[in-house]
């Protein structure tokens, strides 16, 4: 065999291991993110979870209303990614325990009774205003003494949390919620976790449980795209609050 030939072969040998090590490597990152993306959302491939949503007032059938369901369709694609199953309940069909699969749950706590239930025996720390009487603090948030109030079409705040279940014979899956004081804010929620979900595992720990304070700027605009956080109130909404005086109310 002639120099240029052994040089050749070599070479296509040499390009061929590469390509293969290339493949390999792209493979395995691409498998543990698809792992921790997994993990972190409790959906292993296969696996089916539960999207729990509010019943739209104004309609004379069951149906679901226009921004929640453009927070299922994002939920939706990010269950596809994890090549898990979904299945929507309306609030007051959910009768059941949580832990066993994965759930969604979007809404307000009036709307959706099923999410507030969850707040109440989760995350007591977390007052929100139900009065249904039109005024400055309608559906206000209350965290450790602040008071954030929605200034319709301009600002909006929402509550994203993942709530861990005690590890318990399987029944280890978590419960996700996003409760805004509109339902744009649920949408903005739910995009907001589908693009920062790789931040927040890093963050909070993949099996972790969290509660953020998000505030959608300028929605009649921007629609669900422009959000801020604004606290990261794990700490409080588990806390029982205390009686205290009140503080300034936040702008």
């Amino acid at each position: 065999m002639s120099d240029d030939v052994r040089n050749l072969v070599l070479g296509l040998a040499a390009s061929a291991i590469s390509a293969a090590l290339g493949w390999f490597v792209r493979t395995y990152v691409w498998r543990r993110k698809l792992h921790r993306k997994q993990r972190f959302f409790g959906l292993p491939n296969g696996s089916e979870c539960l999207l729990v949503v509010p019943r739209d007032p104004g309609a004379r059938v069951w149906s679901v209303a226009r921004h929640d369901a453009f927070a299922l369709l994002e939920l939706a694609a990010l269950i596809k990614d994890c090549g898990a199953h979904a299945e929507i309940l309306p609030h007051d069909t959910a009768w059941q325990g949580f832990g066993a699969r994965t759930e969604f749950c979007v809404g307000g706590p009036v709307a959706n009774h099923r999410l507030g239930a969850h707040l109440r025996s989760m995350l007591p720390g977390i007052e929100i205003n139900t009065d249904a009487s039109p005024g400055p603090d309608q559906g206000a948030f209350t965290i450790d003494g602040e008071t954030y109030r929605m200034d319709k079409g301009a600002v909006e705040y929402v509550l994203l949390a993942r709530l861990a279940a005690v590890r318990d014979a399987g029944n280890d899956r978590p419960v996700f919620l996003s409760s805004g004081q509109r339902g744009v804010a649920n949408q903005a929620a739910v995009r907001y976790l589908a693009r920062h979900h790789v931040r927040l595992s890093r963050k909070h720990g993949i099996d972790g449980t969290f509660c953020l304070l998000l505030k959608v700027v300028n929605s009649q605009a921007y629609g669900p795209d422009v959000v801020e956080l604004v606290a990261d109130v794990t700490r409080a909404a588990q806390t029982v609050p205390v009686s205290r005086p009140d503080r300034s109310p936040a702008t």
